[in-house]
């Protein structure tokens, strides 16, 4: 019986290299690795071995016998995904990294990184590092808990994202890791004392703020971000306590990526539903008084320029419990996709939009082709004035322009952006305003776009490439920086800042 991939790839792409016979595609050396939504078993190759079940960071991989019903549609998608096959080499090839050619481990004098951040992007670089010999490496947060977005940004009912920190606990078991947590780089220390004690620095602190809807009344209490109440119910300590208003039967949701339909599924799921998860204590006693019985997730373009997964969508529509709805005003037009998984998106949003209501169910409302225009209300958020997109191209990107005269104000007590994650700047190290990144070439920090490089100063994970990709596209990430810095150690740079300070 073949194995079947059931939810949205991590991009860490152990499971491709464990596989002995190349059935888990596409495998990192192909071109659609980096833009696939996931990845697929071709059901014709795979001999049941099971090696990728115990390789997979996430717990994605089920054989076909032991399916559950919502994951069903899985099976086919997977032989969806492999047809037509491709020639592919035996085995997939392995990406090399160059190794560390001094001798410092037993000379007594260990390689000693810095990484600042623990999210993803920091533990996989710490991995790639403590490969070598003779490395220590030291990873600074501010944060009292590690493991980032990992920890406070996946749903706290994707039990099998979550697990990914049992892979982040092995790294943190290997000799020569260990963690200063509450430590912030700027306040508690400062970048040149990194410099004096370490021989490199790597900075990995990810897109740890939001991108702000820039339209009248996005001010008013009730108007927030969805990264804050994915925090807030994730249990970050720096939004544990925030107020989300839950006391209207409208929320509305601005932006149809994962983190908007995330944030839909948990206002829409019931409370004794979530109690067995991981959420907040304080957040699930606050939707068990929840009058929010309507979530509408806008999107200023079409159904093919969704920015939703197609495996986020289909665990949405496989809930029986939640009265998912579809509006296109132009329609969905399957043919419209750019690729095979936009195509099957687009066909499962026509069979959504096919059904008939659920009444008394929770509603969540996939709205396209709608820009929001004003946030209204007094003293807090009244509702939602939204206008009518129509498509146009330029230079081959689809953008959405509002059309005169079709404004509709929607009632709600709650308004969340949704629009994407940004960096923010590390005092003492160079900051790109314009792409919200640490300027880099290769992973190594420039002093400025395109400048010089700084000596002994590294970058990983979204601070470094802006917020795509998924938690294990960190790895691919993590690998290209440490391999630099291997580079640049084999050659005699690393180790001069470091000395005066041993």
């Amino acid at each position: 019986m073949p194995h079947v991939v059931t939810q949205a790839c991590c991009a860490d792409a152990s499971c491709v290299h464990a596989c002995p016979v190349n059935c888990i595609h596409p495998t990192p050396d192909e071109p659609d690795f980096a833009t696939a939504e996931m990845l697929y078993i071709d059901p014709d190759v795979c001999v049941d071995c099971g090696a990728c079940v115990g390789a997979c960071p996430v717990g994605a991989i089920v054989p076909d016998d032991r399916l559950t019903t919502g994951e069903q549609v899985f099976l086919d998608l997977n032989a969806v995904l492999s047809t037509p096959s491709r020639p592919y080499p035996p085995q997939a090839p392995v990406p090399p990294i160059r190794r560390l050619e001094n001798d410092r481990g037993r000379a007594g004098h260990p390689l000693r990184v810095a990484i600042v951040g623990a999210g993803p992007a920091a533990l996989y670089t710490a991995d790639e590092l403590l490969r070598q010999p003779g490395v220590e490496v030291t990873v600074f947060d501010r944060l009292p808990v590690p493991h980032g977005l990992a920890r406070h940004g996946v749903a706290p009912d994707h039990a099998r994202t979550r697990s990914v920190t049992d892979l982040f606990t092995l790294i943190e078991n290997q000799p020569g890791f260990t963690y200063r947590l509450g430590v912030e780089i700027g306040r508690d220390l400062g970048v040149d004392d990194l410099a004096a004690h370490h021989d490199a620095v790597v900075y990995a602190t990810g897109a740890s703020t939001d991108r702000p809807l820039d339209i009248p009344g996005a001010g008013l209490p009730g108007s927030m971000s969805a990264t804050q109440v994915v925090s807030w119910y994730n249990a970050h300590p720096d939004h544990v306590d925030a107020r989300v208003p839950l006391d209207h039967e409208r929320a509305v949701i601005v932006g149809n990526g994962n983190v908007a339909l995330d944030v839909a599924r948990i206002l829409a799921t019931p409370a004794h539903s979530l109690a067995g998860t991981d959420i907040s204590p304080v957040a699930l006693e606050a939707l068990r008084g929840s009058r929010v019985r309507e979530i509408v997730v806008l999107g200023r373009r079409g159904p093919a320029q969704a920015a939703f997964t197609l495996p986020e969508l289909i665990g949405l529509a496989s809930r029986d419990d939640i009265d998912l709805r579809v509006q296109a005003p132009d329609g969905i037009d399957p043919g419209a996709a750019s690729d095979r998984q936009r195509s099957l998106m687009l066909d499962c949003l026509a069979d959504v939009a096919a059904r008939p209501p659920r009444p008394g169910s929770p509603r969540i409302v996939l709205r396209f082709q709608a820009a929001p225009v004003e946030v209204l209300g007094e003293d807090r958020v009244q509702g939602l004035r939204i206008a009518a997109t129509e498509l146009t191209t330029r230079d081959g990107d689809v953008r959405a322009v509002p059309r005169p005269g079709t404004e509709e104000v929607l009632d709600a007590g709650l308004v969340l952006r949704s629009v994407g994650y940004r960096g923010v700047p590390v005092p003492g190290v160079p900051f790109d305003p314009a792409t919200g990144t640490i300027p880099h070439r290769g992973g190594r920090v420039l002093d400025r776009p395109g400048g010089s490089e700084v000596p002994g100063a590294y970058v990983a994970g979204w601070i470094k490439r802006g917020p795509r990709g998924f938690i294990g596209s960190n790895k691919t990430c993590a690998r290209e920086t440490v391999d630099a810095l291997l580079a640049d150690a084999n050659a005699g740079l690393l180790g001069r800042a470091g000395a005066a300070g041993r």
